[in-house]
C-alpha cells in the first residue's frame, strides 16, 4: 500500500539519505512548515517530495527523489501528483520545478504536463553547473 505524508522529524535519517542539498535547518522547516512530503511502501519509506514557494507566492518542487530500487514504477507520478492536488487545495494555481539540462528528469516533468519556460546558467567557480531548466504547469 502506498501512503504519502508530510514529512516529520522522525524522517529526517531516510530523507537524509536521499537529499545531499538540504541543510538540516531547513529540513526542521521543512516540517514545520509542511512543505515536504514522505511517500512510503508498506509503511516503509521509499522517496519524498520538497518544495517552497517561489517569489513568496507560487509553489516550487525544489526535490523529488524516489530511491533507486523504486524508480521507474511510478511512485514519482503519484508523488507529484499529490504534491500538485495539495497546491490546488491550497488555491495555488501554478506550478514551477526545474532540472539541470544534463538529467532525464526533464523528460518525465514533460509527461506531467509541464513546459518549458526558462533556464539559468550558474557560472560561479563554487556553484558552476550545467544549465538549470525551468517548468511550470498550470494548476
Amino acid at each position: 500500500m502506498v501512503d504519502i505524508r508530510y514529512v516529520q522529524i522522525e524522517d529526517k535519517e531516510f530523507w537524509f539519505s536521499l537529499d545531499k542539498h538540504l541543510p538540516e535547518t531547513e529540513f526542521i522547516n521543512k516540517v514545520r512548515d509542511k512543505r515536504g512530503y514522505m511517500l512510503l511502501l508498506d509503511g516503509i519509506p521509499i522517496g519524498l517530495l520538497r518544495y517552497n514557494l517561489f517569489w513568496d507566492n507560487t509553489p516550487f518542487c525544489t526535490m523529488l527523489f524516489i530511491d533507486r530500487d523504486y524508480q521507474g514504477k511510478g511512485y514519482g507520478k503519484r508523488l507529484m501528483e499529490f504534491w500538485e492536488n495539495d497546491m490546488k487545495l491550497q488555491g495555488y494555481g501554478m506550478l514551477l520545478t526545474s532540472t539541470q539540462v544534463d538529467e532525464s528528469s526533464q523528460h518525465f516533468y514533460r509527461k506531467l504536463g509541464y513546459k518549458d519556460c526558462g533556464g539559468c546558467v550558474i557560472d560561479v567557480p563554487k556553484y558552476a553547473q550545467p544549465m538549470e531548466m525551468f517548468f511550470v504547469k498550470s494548476n
